[in-house]
């Protein structure tokens, strides 16, 4: 398989799971304009067991009965997680302007799948910089494994350079419900005013 493939299988599973699953769904619609969620029924997401920047243990039941926005990525990434994170956060700062009871149900989150390097005091460090309100999560490396495995995350590490080795992973956001279930990928890589729409239509 090749790099490309292995980055795109993971998000195709996902989309076509989310599809073949609502097509055949007779629930009603919940999006702001009647939509379906994307990835209503999809098998994404999972228990899992993390700490977080003061090395308590953090489990997905711990956000039972909140929104969770969750991204996979790295502290040391060069571009597209900062990038990503500081989009995403913006939309929800926009968002939490716009709809505050509303953005106070949502609990943004970053795992990094890079636990070598990543410590909880380092992952705090960076998460804060895009929040407080942005949760980051670290653990071992079987237990970030088995975390993105759950989230249909593919991750490696990829090829040394002079500042340190990069990770291969998969660029989602992913919007969860307040029971945990998928609800649909934010645009993070669209910048803050579609994350914030996004938001905007699905969370009540």
């Amino acid at each position: 398989m090749t790099y490309l493939a292995r980055r795109l299988a993971p998000l195709a599973l996902v989309l076509l799971a989310g599809l073949s699953l609502t097509a055949c769904s007779q629930q009603p619609a919940n999006g702001s304009g009647g939509e379906r969620p994307p990835l209503e029924g999809a098998a994404i997401g999972g228990p899992f067991t993390l700490v977080d920047k003061d090395n308590k243990p953090v489990t997905w039941d711990s956000f039972k009965g909140r929104w969770r926005i969750v991204y996979f990525g790295y502290t040391f990434c060069p571009d597209v997680c900062p990038l990503d994170m500081q989009e995403t956060m913006r939309g929800f700062a926009e968002f939490a302007k716009r709809e505050p009871a509303k953005a106070a149900k949502v609990q943004p989150i970053f795992i990094t799948v890079d636990p070598a390097r990543d410590t909880p005091e380092i992952v705090g460090q960076w998460t804060s910089a895009f929040g407080p309100q942005l949760l980051g999560l670290t653990g071992t490396p079987q237990q970030i494994e088995s975390a993105a495995k759950a989230f249909a995350i593919y991750y490696k590490k990829g090829a040394d350079t002079p500042g340190g080795y990069l990770m291969d992973h998969v660029r989602i956001t992913y919007l969860f419900d307040p029971d945990g279930k998928p609800v649909a990928m934010l645009p993070s890589d669209q910048g803050r005013k579609a994350v914030e729409a996004e938001l905007e239509k699905w969370v009540k």
